[in-house]
């Protein structure tokens, strides 16, 4: 029988904020266990929680780039459950009134684009982290860290429309996308401050009726949930075929054996026994309030996508890498083109030896790079290039040399020598050279192998130190070959 996968995700993303939702302890990463606790956010009787308001500031800012409808009054509650590293046995989080409903986020694949919808945005306190492995009695204990205890979250939750696997991890990296333009998390998916939940079932191709699902927890890459779910999904359509009944569940990626595996029976709602939190008012906004956010959004990748293609004439593919992420690429890009570049060869630049540099030292964003070589500097690379001062090959050297001295690149090729040779007389010298030393390709060439320029071309330009005039060695060479002899 041929299936067809449904899919939905729930999306945790921590708040990009110094201090927790309740408390004023530390979000710092990285700090020894359970350093950064109080009686708040450890559950001590008697200790009350109080708001963030940069919490709210930031799920606002969430909820309103990911085109939902931000609710005047949301209402905190318990979520009641245990687990070891929740310590007061209860997550504070919103249920029946949340944050904020009806979103959406466009899906691109394969060049065509759908909505999928946002079901709602909640705000929430991150669990404790039980810690199974690295310690000399890890086989008989289980360790606990609070730091994360009381992390603001929010949790984007999607209507079951994606389809794939594929259309899962493409949706999730949209997603981050977005939180990192609005700069409302880091998108540091290693450390936990992004993670997803997958539900997946299947259903006979054209069946309406959903099939009973299966939660796949705490994903935290694109591929380990591209991963996870075509297991899931195999798992299912292999169980039904043999007779089988697909059991709700919880179920964990096993990134090392690559399978998923039952953690516990899936609870409802009312497993949870929500109710109000007594100990927190109801969050009441002001519409006028809401408004201002939305009117302070920043530029969205799909609206910077858009402007960079109508602007600067850019493909699709060029403007939404250039507009990817916080790597800076699409601010250097826009001040090149201010400096005086082509946009086209400044993209190709920027996605070429830019973008390799920053691979080549690790650097995620382009802090360290602007530093060694401003927007207006590398324009200045560029120009000596359109101006034929420079060939193309010799500028790949002078923009090396440009960052690891700092120094201008019309300095570099003055005083390096580097100018592109213009002259025909010394460059049909070298030509001529060029032919006699190899006598085997210029006979390919004049048998009709046509692609035997190319060698020619390379080896006139080696022998000139990639300073020749590209343009003229080619010119040169032709009417050298096709000389009559």
């Amino acid at each position: 029988m041929q299936y067809e996968p449904v899919i939905g995700l729930e999306i945790h993303a921590q708040l990009l904020t110094q201090t927790k939702i309740f408390c004023g302890c530390s979000t710092r990463f990285g700090l020894p266990p359970n350093v950064n606790v109080c009686p708040v956010c450890l559950g001590f009787p008697g200790a009350l929680p109080v708001l963030n308001r940069r919490v709210v500031e930031l799920a606002v800012r969430a909820a309103l780039g990911l085109g939902c409808t931000v609710q005047t009054t949301s209402i905190f509650a318990r979520k009641n459950y245990f687990y070891p590293d929740l310590p007061k046995g209860y997550q504070i989080s919103q249920y029946e009134s949340p944050l904020a409903t009806s979103g959406s986020v466009e899906l691109v694949v394969d060049g065509v684009s759908r909505n999928v919808g946002i079901t709602r945005v909640h705000l929430e306190e991150d669990a404790g982290k039980s810690l199974h492995e690295g310690f000399s009695d890890s086989k008989q204990k289980s360790y606990v860290d609070f730091n994360r205890t009381g992390v603001p979250l929010i949790e984007i939750v999607t209507e079951p429309e994606l389809r794939s696997s594929s259309e899962a991890a493409i949706f999730f990296e949209s997603l981050r996308e977005i939180l990192l333009a609005l700069e409302v998390n880091n998108g540091n998916m290693e450390e936990g401050s992004l993670r997803c939940d997958a539900n997946v079932s299947i259903r006979p191709a054209g069946q309406i009726t959903l099939g009973t699902k299966t939660e796949v927890k705490n994903l935290n890459s694109f591929r380990y949930l591209q991963k996870a779910l075509d297991y899931e999904i195999q798992r299912q359509v292999t169980l039904l075929d043999e007779g089988g009944v697909v059991k709700q569940e919880t179920r964990l990626w096993d990134t090392v054996v690559g399978r998923t595996a039952s953690m516990r029976s899936k609870e409802d709602a009312h497993d949870y026994r929500y109710f109000p939190e007594p100990d927190l008012s109801p969050l009441r906004l002001e519409r006028s309030w809401i408004d201002q956010q939305s009117q302070e959004l920043p530029e969205l990748p799909k609206q910077r996508c858009q402007r960079l293609m109508t602007q600067y004439g850019l493909s699709f593919y060029d403007a939404s890498a250039l507009g990817q992420g916080r790597w800076g690429g699409g601010d250097y890009f826009e001040k090149l083109v201010a400096s005086g570049a082509e946009p086209k060869v400044a993209a190709n630049l920027m996605l070429g030896d830019v973008k390799r540099k920053m691979n080549e030292l690790g650097h995620q964003d382009l802090k360290n790079f602007v530093q060694r070589i401003p927007p207006l500097q590398l324009a200045g690379l560029l120009k000596l290039v359109e101006s034929g001062s420079i060939s193309g090959s010799i500028a790949k050297e002078v923009f090396e040399k440009m960052y690891s001295t700092k120094r201008l690149a019309g300095d570099i090729v003055r005083d390096e020598g580097l100018s592109q040779i213009d002259d025909r007389t010394e460059l049909l010298g070298i030509v001529r050279e060029v032919l006699k030393n190899h006598p085997g390709p210029v006979a390919q060439y004049r048998g009709g192998k046509k692609a035997t320029l190319g060698f020619l071309v390379g080896q006139v330009m080696k022998a000139t130190g990639g300073k020749a005039n590209p343009k003229l060695v080619n010119e040169l060479l032709r009417g050298a070959l096709e000389e009559k002899t």
